[in-house]
């Protein structure tokens, strides 16, 4: 899929989610005008919410290389696995579980 392509196919995603928010921020009572600014802020919220998990996620790595030569060790090969492993079985365990509330 090309760059454009994902570009324009993202954008359309995002667009209906923001209608569907805006139409959830409508029915619990927030009044219209109020409305761009709950969404702007919303997604200011997300977006800071990433930047601060990436810049936990470099800290921590970060943290661990220092200790790594601190201590002057190599850090095991199986060490690697560990993560995308986690990440695999949390997101198997996300999918079943939401299946399952079906």
């Amino acid at each position: 899929m090309s760059r454009i392509k994902r570009t324009f196919t993202q954008d359309e995603k995002d667009l209906v989610y923001g209608f569907g928010f805006a139409g959830a921020l409508t029915q619990i009572g927030l009044p219209e005008n109020a409305i761009p600014m709950a969404l702007l802020f919303f997604n200011l919220g997300v977006e800071l919410g990433q930047l601060f998990f990436i810049a936990m996620a470099v800290a921590i790595i970060a943290a661990g290389g220092w200790l790594m030569r601190r201590l002057q060790k190599a850090p095991w090969p199986w060490a690697w696995l560990i993560p995308p492993y986690a990440i695999g079985s949390l997101s198997v365990f996300w999918v079943i579980q939401r299946l399952a509330s079906f």
